[in-house]
């Protein structure tokens, strides 16, 4: 399963329709959020896996921790919560509290729900990485190679699709065209991860300004 399959298929909307339930938030944000955070987390962990202790130890935590068994199963997301939360925490450190405020602003959701609401999906998301492991037998030393490799596929499908569902709430829920440098949200989004985002960077608004601004800093 591809990173786009994941975001529009069975899993992404049955973790939306948990959400909008538990938190009140309408199902399109948290579908918003999701596509933003999933390759933000991703790209994190890339970065992260440059250094081998580092690799081991996110080696170490999908194998014990996440087979992929919450794709199929959701209802793990509610008992999974906390474990999210310090996920998240280990993922962008002392970053936290600046990635939660930007993509409040950006999605809508209230500062207050933000981090709950990505705690309930950070599972969701190493669980699929677990499963991307998995099935492509990588070990530690693999791990960058298959987190860029997820990301550079899904961009790749993001440009073949220039109009899709997604693309639809992403650019309803994130303000869409004004401050978009291309029809494409998702594309501009993974652009953004990739680093090919400058022309989206150099906005004050929309997601090349929120992805350009956080890894600006890094």
């Amino acid at each position: 399963m591809n990173l786009i399959d994941l975001l529009t298929g069975n899993t992404g909307n049955q973790v939306a329709e948990q959400a909008e339930n538990k938190f009140g938030i309408s199902k399109n944000q948290i579908i918003a959020l999701l596509a933003v955070a999933t390759p933000l987390v991703i790209s994190y962990l890339r970065n992260k896996s440059q250094d081998a202790n580092e690799a081991e130890a996110l080696n170490n935590a999908l194998d014990k921790d996440h087979d992929g068994s919450i794709l199929d199963d959701t209802s793990q997301l509610d008992n999974r919560q906390d474990e999210g939360g310090s996920i998240l925490s280990h993922i962008f450190g002392n970053q936290k509290n600046n990635v939660e405020n930007q993509l409040s602003q950006n999605t809508g959701i209230s500062i207050d729900k933000i981090g709950p609401i990505l705690a309930m999906l950070a599972p969701v998301i190493m669980g699929y990485i677990g499963k991307e492991k998995q099935q492509n037998n990588v070990g530690a030393g693999g791990l960058g190679d298959l987190l860029g490799g997820i990301l550079g596929g899904a961009q790749t499908q993001a440009q073949e699709q220039q109009s899709s569902p997604l693309n639809d709430i992403l650019g309803s829920v994130l303000g869409g065209g004004q401050s978009q440098s291309s029809g494409n949200p998702l594309n501009d989004i993974l652009g953004s991860v990739l680093g090919g985002g400058g022309q989206q960077n150099q906005q004050s608004g929309g997601l090349g300004g929120l992805l350009g601004g956080l890894f600006g800093g890094k």
